[in-house]
């Protein structure tokens, strides 16, 4: 499958399995936290039972001009995949060929800049130009877990990456998620700082599963305790 974006000739071929894949040495740890804590949530929110697809690091493929371009987000959702063999490891991804686009792509700015703003055009291209010019993914998100800045792009109808403003609540909506994105200040598992978090359309924050835990910890201590005012004794 091809395509054409100006004078590039985009085709759109699912990489081989042997494909050599460039690894990332030294890759910190928050990026694997953040990126976990998101997948988590969706998960325990029955958003990633079917053909969803959520993912750290994994590879985003296109041929440009007879040259394959690989670019790994941090975090990436894809609304609806195709299925791939049991014995398969999904070892990049190709749009089109595999499946939809990426709703969204995430990149973490952890102790690393540069190439998450870069439009570079020639060989190999930036991310921010791949994503944009190449895939046209509709959000792109640039987030800053140290000082807690967080920049949500969305294509415009110029199909340019464009700011956009928060919610009165400072959040984002991502369309192709279905909610919205914000930050929250805290600690899981050992890490205390920013984390991105997801809301519903009603404003609920969903729930890690500690949380879930605590909650239901909670409910049944006050349960008890009621029990126990009433002259019964809770199993």
């Amino acid at each position: 499958m091809s395509d054409s974006t100006a004078d590039y000739k985009i085709e759109w071929d699912k990489l081989p399995d042997d494909f050599p894949m460039e690894e990332e040495e030294g890759e910190d740890l928050d990026r694997s936290l953040l990126a976990g804590a998101l997948s988590e949530i969706l998960e325990l929110a029955d958003m990633l039972q079917g053909s969803e697809l959520a993912a750290f690091k994994l590879g985003l493929a296109a041929t440009i001009n007879g040259q394959t371009v690989i670019k790994a987000p941090d975090w990436l959702y894809v609304p609806s995949v195709l299925p791939i063999a049991p014995q398969e490891v999904r070892r990049s991804y190709t749009p089109y060929a595999e499946g939809e686009l990426p709703a969204v792509v995430m990149e973490f700015l952890c102790n690393t800049r540069g190439e998450q703003y870069s439009i570079k055009p020639s060989y190999p291209p930036g991310k921010w130009f791949f994503y944009e010019q190449i895939l046209h993914i509709n959000s792109y998100v640039i987030f800053d877990p140290i000082s807690g800045v967080l920049e949500v792009y969305q294509i415009d109808e110029f199909g340019r990456y464009r700011l956009q403003a928060t919610t009165t609540n400072n959040r984002y909506w991502i369309p192709g998620v279905g909610l919205f994105l914000g930050l929250w200040q805290g600690t899981k598992q050992n890490r205390t700082g920013y984390w991105l978090r997801w809301w519903d359309e009603s404003g609920q924050m969903l729930l890690w599963g500690v949380e879930l835990v605590a909650r239901e910890r909670k409910r049944a201590e006050r349960l008890a305790e009621k029990l126990r005012a009433a002259g019964l004794e809770p199993e």
